[in-house]
């Protein structure tokens, strides 16, 4: 699987010179590629040939990005990401790569709990693009997490609690990706104001990448056949024609 390169090397940038990345693909020259361009962000990378490895150097915790292939040896990396989703104690972000092209395959590794998805071949700069992305995102979550307390927020039968990560409807608790639980707890906090695609793909993605909106339509659906009792007419995550989506309160007048 080929990779396009660019045709001169991106300055390094050196306020990511404290980022760990994992790298974890069988093809070595790929691996290499990627490692070299993830350097030359800033990053501190490691590299794993094999999904068990990959997932047991994952398990450390040691990691602020892990960039993992689908089409592995010994543990495809859709059963890694589910391993590493499993444990609800560290939360690393994930941009899966694959030579599958289908929208199923992106959907599933996105319900598994993957942030992004990158076909192959895909450029260095979008590599590097997404890398980066996922890195602000995830350090702005950690910021928010020491500033604030843990907290709780009630609209109507359901409960997010943001300590636990954890949504309960009518006191059951309901399955979500971090993806999911980011866009419902963001539209939760700002009930009643629209946002259109765009705007979820900055709050939410940290992006601004117009081929990204299909996200947003995607996860809204997904959310909604967890959260709502009728998803065909939603009661919380209600679409507004021609702008965007907003929250709602269910036992509002």
């Amino acid at each position: 699987m080929s990779v396009s390169p660019p045709q001169t090397r991106p300055k390094r940038m050196d306020n990511l010179h404290e980022c760990r990345a994992l790298v974890v693909e069988d093809t070595a020259d790929i691996a290499q590629l990627i490692r070299l361009h993830l350097e030359d962000l800033g990053l501190v990378v490691s590299c794993a040939g094999d999904g068990l490895s990959g997932l047991e150097q994952a398990r450390s915790g040691a990691f602020d990005l892990i960039v993992l292939d689908v089409m592995l040896p010994g543990m495809n990396g859709l059963e890694v990401c589910r391993a590493i989703r499993a444990d609800a104690t560290r939360y690393t972000p994930i941009l899966m790569l694959t030579a599958r092209a289908s929208e199923l395959d992106r959907v599933v590794g996105l319900e598994l709990g993957a942030d992004d998805y990158l076909g192959k071949p895909f450029s260095i700069p979008e590599l590097q693009a997404r890398a980066k992305a996922l890195l602000r995102r995830a350090e702005k979550m950690r910021g928010a997490e020491v500033a604030a307390a843990p907290e709780q927020v009630r609209v109507g039968d359901m409960l997010i609690d943001t300590s636990r990560h954890e949504v309960r409807l009518n006191g059951k608790s309901i399955a979500l990706t971090a993806k999911e639980f980011d866009l419902l707890l963001f539209l939760a906090h700002n009930p009643g104001r629209v946002y259109s695609r765009a705007q979820l793909l900055d709050a939410v993605w940290d992006t601004t990448l117009e081929s990204y909106e299909h996200n947003v339509n995607t996860h809204i659906n997904r959310l909604r056949g967890k959260v709502e009792a009728d998803p065909a007419n939603p009661r919380y995550i209600v679409t507004v024609r021609g702008v965007g989506y907003r929250f709602a309160d269910p036992h509002a007048a």
